[in-house]
């Protein structure tokens, strides 16, 4: 494997230090990149937070979250004391008319990268970016990421957009989704771009049908009081399976060049069909989890998890059936699913291919599956390619489906990293292509947004669906109305 060359020396200062994201996510992360050699050893890593804590309480707290988080095989003791000499901290309110900006930049080096990421809820991007502004540390070396979602619907999105814009440039912004920074995201380009073998195939001609499933089995997990404003629809069809979609659905880019790229995924969503709000209820499909089991263990429902006496018509499911209005894409739908308290944790997309359209082989010889190419976002990451083949041995002629595997880290031997890994080095780097333009998200919000719009105004409330299962049974019914069924591999 080729030696990985470092990131120049950097500042990095996180808002929301105490948070779960920075604890469960960031922290780690930013260990692994520090053990692996892509930071250098005298880079800073500069929490700010309300708390008044002091530099060793957040290094405690960091110590203890990576003892928790980081598996032992990668857990180093002697790494771990050095990584947390990088890191310090400075309490600040920014919501405060008269917060104190000046501990905060007392710790930055003025000639080094600075990344401000925003781990905190969008309402503060605004503010965090107005104090930076006023405080002159959004100097030309700046970057700044945002989580996701960027604003509830289409004008608040557009809001944040202007407020970040007032302080720094397209350039210097980092619209941050961790499922771009997924090693087998990545290799979408790869696959299509690098093999002629598939990207001759990507075709109407070939293609049946397209689909995108991002399962969770966990509930709210802490987050109630977000996901319960959010639903599954914001939280993740907005962002993560539209993206994912237009990584799929893309024309090939001039070049890799990050706005190259990005202006093709422009154009997929910009391409996606409007849905009329007559067609609403039956194109998509919301649901909500009601008590059931995970893994044998009984879980409650989200009305439970939510809290006593709580009532809520937040979606926890949500399937839709979407189509692009392109050449390529003509009449190949893309059914997208994605939800909570689902019976397993799996990322995946699934290119179903055509049948044949006459056989030479008895009937009898096999049970007919058309050609399938399942990539494997998580876990255990790979595609895999399912063809028809003879099965050995004599007694006439028997087919059978059979898979060619690609298990990337079997395959490479190694530990695939964390997409925040990736993704945190990207910003330093200035590496904008695996992040979100602005006219994307603005992009996605336009097409959302009508679907939001005509569930608020129905009376119906979301359907309710065992936790455990794959969803309620409207959902079944969404795709193989169409002739078609879901995947759902055991293995």
């Amino acid at each position: 494997m080729a030696k990985i060359t470092p990131v120049a020396t950097f500042d990095c200062v996180v808002f929301g230090a105490t948070g779960d994201l920075t604890l469960r996510k960031l922290l780690p992360a930013l260990y692994h990149c520090f053990r692996d050699g892509q930071m250098p050893d005298d880079a800073r890593v500069i929490g700010a937070a309300r708390s008044n804590l002091t530099a060793d309480d957040f290094r405690q707290r960091a110590g203890a979250a990576l003892e928790k988080l980081v598996t032992p095989d990668d857990l180093d003791a002697d790494v771990v004391r050095r990584f947390l000499t990088v890191l310090d901290y400075a309490p600040i309110d920014v919501t405060a008319p008269d917060a104190d900006w000046t501990v905060l930049s007392s710790r930055l080096d003025p000639n080094r990268v600075r990344v401000f990421y925003l781990a905190t809820s969008p309402d503060l991007y605004g503010p965090v970016c107005r104090g930076l502004a006023a405080a002159g540390l959004n100097t030309p070396q700046s970057r700044v990421v945002l989580e996701k979602p960027i604003g509830h619907d289409l004008a608040s999105a557009q809001a944040i957009i202007r407020d970040v814009a007032a302080v720094f440039t397209e350039a210097q912004t980092f619209r941050i989704d961790h499922f771009l920074g997924k090693e087998t995201v990545q290799n979408l380009m790869a696959l299509r771009f690098a093999n002629t073998i598939f990207e001759r195939l990507w075709t109407s001609d070939v293609i049946d049908h397209v689909q995108i499933t991002v399962a969770e089995t966990v509930g709210l997990e802490g987050r109630g009081g977000y996901f319960d404003k959010a639903g599954v629809l914001r939280d993740m069809v907005q962002n993560h399976l539209l993206q994912l979609l237009c990584l799929i659905a893309m024309e090939p880019p001039v070049s890799l060049d990050a706005d190259r790229v990005r202006d093709e995924k422009l154009k997929v969503l910009r391409a996606l069909r409007p849905l009329a709000p007559h067609e609403i209820p039956s194109l998509t499909v919301r649901g909500q989890y009601a008590h059931g089991a995970i893994d044998g263990k009984p879980v409650p429902s989200y009305l439970k998890d939510l809290g006593p006496d709580s009532s809520s018509a937040t979606e926890t499911f949500v399937a839709l059936k979407a189509e692009i209005r392109t050449w390529r894409w003509a009449n190949v739908p893309f059914y997208l699913r994605t939800g909570k308290r689902l019976p397993r944790k799996v990322s995946e997309i699934v290119i179903q291919f055509r049948g044949q359209p006459f056989s030479i082989f008895p009937a009898e010889s096999a049970e007919w599956e058309p050609n399938r190419l399942v990539i494997r976002l998580q876990p255990e990451e790979g595609m895999r390619l399912s063809m028809m083949t003879k099965d050995p041995g004599p007694g006439g002629l028997r087919l059978s489906s059979t898979g060619l595997d690609i298990r990337f880290e079997q395959t490479f031997g190694t530990r695939f990293p964390d997409a925040y890994e990736r993704l945190l080095m990207d910003t330093v780097r200035g590496d904008a292509t695996l992040f979100m333009r602005h006219d994307e998200v603005e992009a996605a919000w336009t097409w959302i947004e009508p679907i939001l719009n005509a569930w608020a105004s129905r009376p119906d409330q979301p359907r309710l669906y065992p936790a455990g299962s794959w969803g309620p049974t409207a959902s079944i019914a969404l795709i193989e109305r169409d002739g078609r069924t879901w995947y759902e591999d055991v293995g």
